[in-house]
């Protein structure tokens, strides 16, 4: 008989702890994902242009360097998943909100950074996604970052 608790045991603890992981992971995305949308709303009026130089009518004055930085981990879930996916391969769509959450995180960070400095419009704005890959070990998360920068400015 206690050689069926323990055979027992060994299924159920796993299965417990990776449904725990799903929920508690999906809880945390979820609610960072509430969050980016609640900021982004807030910042919706700075202008966001990808040009390298404004254009001919408009005026631009106390021009800045802004950047945001996001470096987000997965959860034990994600990580689980995306190592069943690479047995068989293909698209791993978990890892995908974890990048999306990064690039908007970042994104926001330089957004509040040029709002704290009163501009209104950001220009040549850049990207670079540093490290998407395994922490420390064998055993590490996946994690993700992302690096935003671009100038900031007043614009009339």
């Amino acid at each position: 008989m206690s050689d069926l608790i323990v055979g027992a045991i060994y299924i159920i603890l796993p299965v417990f702890l990776l449904a725990m992981g799903f929920l508690v992971g999906r809880t945390v995305e979820s609610n960072h994902f509430k969050d980016l949308e609640r900021r982004e709303q807030e910042l919706s009026g700075i202008i966001k242009l990808n040009l390298r130089h404004l254009p001919p009518n408009w005026t631009a004055s106390d021009a800045i360097l802004v950047k945001g930085q996001a470096v987000i981990a997965s959860d034990y879930f994600k990580t689980f998943a995306s190592q069943i996916r690479n047995l068989f391969g293909g698209e791993v769509k978990s890892i995908q909100t974890l990048m999306v959450r990064a690039r908007k995180e970042a994104m926001l960070r330089m957004l509040e950074q040029a709002r704290a400095h009163g501009a209104n419009c950001i220009l040549n704005m850049r990207e670079e996604t540093s490290t998407i890959g395994r922490g420390s070990g064998k055993q590490g998360l996946l994690s993700a970052e992302i690096f935003v920068y671009a100038t900031a400015m007043k614009v009339q």
